[in-house]
């Protein structure tokens, strides 16, 4: 753990959350037939990003420091992820929600831990039908559907 970094990275994210956080208000006017705006997903996940960055720069200042170790960047994770998150958006739309949410968290779980692909194949479905069902079935929004050459 480097704790300079994880605070500098903690207060980056809280300000571009806040950024997302404003812009997703300017769009929360319903529409595409939808009794929620497409402004509120990017604002609910800005929040939690939001928290969840807030605890872990409060958590920086607890730990103690231990013989603080250097840790080897891993860039080719970081270049796999970032190449793999550009995919999933160039998708979205021709592959539809769910098949596109389906790859990139198979890719996304492999590249963190290795092995484990039933895990993988059984949490990245279950993530990516789940939410599409809470968000378009319970919720009343809009996502990117099944592409139409599949026939649905």
């Amino acid at each position: 753990m480097n704790k300079t970094f994880d605070r500098s990275l903690s207060l980056v994210l809280v300000a571009v959350c806040s950024v997302f956080i404003f812009e997703s208000t300017k769009m929360l006017k319903g529409s595409f037939g939808s009794t929620i705006g497409p402004g509120m997903l990017p604002m609910v996940l800005a929040v939690v990003l939001a928290i969840l960055s807030l605890i872990n720069f409060y958590q920086t200042f607890r730990v103690k420091n231990s013989g603080e170790k250097s840790e080897k960047l891993q860039y080719k994770r970081f270049l796999i992820l970032l190449g793999t998150s550009i995919l999933y958006c160039l998708l979205l739309e021709p592959l539809g929600y769910v098949i596109s949410t389906f790859l990139f968290l198979i890719i996304a779980f492999q590249v963190m831990e290795k092995g484990k692909i039933i895990y993988s194949l059984i949490f990245s479905a279950v993530i990516s039908i789940g939410v599409y069902f809470v968000y378009v079935d319970v919720m009343k929004g809009t996502l990117p559907g099944l592409p139409v050459w599949l026939g649905f």
